[in-house]
């Protein structure tokens, strides 16, 4: 299996933990990084922060030193069907699909597809009173959309605090994307009532979002003991 990551030409946690994964899997036979032009941003104020800081991490170039893996830099347009099986998102923007021809492009997203998808997705789960899960799905031309591979709820539990949840979420998007080989050919259905994609959530609505934390866990734990009755 030839395996194609695409990420950042910089330094990116999730990339480096991906990579690390997938050199030690038999099943791949090579992993090229094709890193895309990394534009830093200017910092967002938010109260907190549900994500590691991704660039606590070694640069995405160095991670040739390891076996199986090479770098090349790359400008999201040319085409790179012919050089890999599988491609993995493990960091982009929004991108031209065209690049993969009719090979598969992996996306986790962090949020349960099709009822939380579009930006800051942990914190609009809370806010909104849905359930918090990751979906695997293959991507295609619209946000969050495309073919279903696999979906997991977050663990929650009683004593959680917002940091405590959302480091575990985090850890459930990487862990699943770690074994991206086994659900690559596996197609999920998915019963969640379709919304809207989000845009980053303001300040405003984070102190809500806050707010309600206490509320929507007890309601998640709720609806999960009911669910294992049945």
């Amino acid at each position: 299996m030839r395996l194609g990551i695409v990420t950042y030409d910089s330094s990116h946690l999730k990339t480096e933990q991906l990579v690390i994964a997938y050199s030690k899997d038999a099943r791949v036979d090579t992993i090229e990084i094709f890193a895309l032009p990394f534009i830093k941003r200017p910092q967002r104020e938010v109260l907190i922060p549900h994500r590691p800081d991704q660039i606590k991490a070694v640069t995405t170039g160095c991670l040739v030193e390891l076996d199986k893996v090479s770098f090349r830099r790359w400008d999201g347009r040319e085409s790179l069907h012919d050089r890999v099986d599988v491609f993995v998102i493990a960091g982009a923007g929004i991108l031209d699909i065209g690049f993969a021809g009719n090979k598969p492009i992996v996306n986790a997203h962090p949020g349960i597809i099709p009822t939380t998808r579009g930006l800051d997705s942990f914190k609009w789960a809370i806010y909104e009173g849905d359930p918090l899960g990751v979906t695997l799905h293959l991507i295609d031309n619209e946000v969050d959309k495309g073919e279903l591979l696999a979906i997991e709820r977050t663990p929650i539990f009683l004593s959680d605090t917002v940091e405590t949840l959302s480091r575990r979420h985090y850890e459930l998007e990487v862990e699943l994307m770690k074994n991206v080989l086994d659900t690559v050919d596996k197609r999920v259905d998915s019963v969640a009532l379709e919304k809207p994609a989000h845009m980053r959530m303001p300040i405003g609505k984070e102190v809500e979002m806050l707010q309600k934390f206490d509320a929507w866990k007890h309601k998640m734990l709720t609806q999960f003991k009911d669910q294992a009755r049945i």
